[in-house]
């Protein structure tokens, strides 16, 4: 009825996790209720120090350089993600800017085409009323 369960993953983004329930029972379909409680702890703050502890046999300053460490460690990881996605969401802002502006050079290139030949095409119309 109850596990631990750990992953280290040694990439950044998105996981998903897959729960079932391996009861015999349909109690789902018989109108029961099915209750899970799922604690996920990410980081430092999945270590147990004082396991640590016991089993390094480490003294309290130790376990504590330990825990800072981890800490730093931590920190670094997320630094690290939050440059990888700046410099996504840069490419993205970018590509987005250079499709905007060859957007806009078609639209101009349009609008003066239809202009020149409107201006022919009612130049030949009124030369062919004898207006001009």
């Amino acid at each position: 009825s109850e596990g631990r369960f750990t992953f280290t993953s040694h990439t950044p983004g998105e996981h998903q996790i897959c729960l079932h329930s391996n009861s015999t029972r349909m109690a789902l379909f018989a109108g029961g209720k099915l209750r899970v409680h799922l604690d996920i702890q990410v980081g430092e703050h999945t270590n147990n120090y004082p396991e640590i502890a016991a089993k390094d046999k480490l003294t309290e300053l130790q376990l504590r350089a330990r825990q800072l460490l981890d800490q730093v460690e931590q920190i670094q990881k997320e630094q690290n993600y939050q440059r990888y996605r700046e410099e996504r969401f840069r490419m993205t802002s970018e590509s987005t800017n250079q499709r905007v502006l060859w957007w806009s050079i078609a639209q101009t290139i349009i609008l003066i085409l239809t202009g020149i030949w409107q201006m022919r095409h009612l130049k030949s119309f009124f030369e062919a009323k004898k207006l001009v």
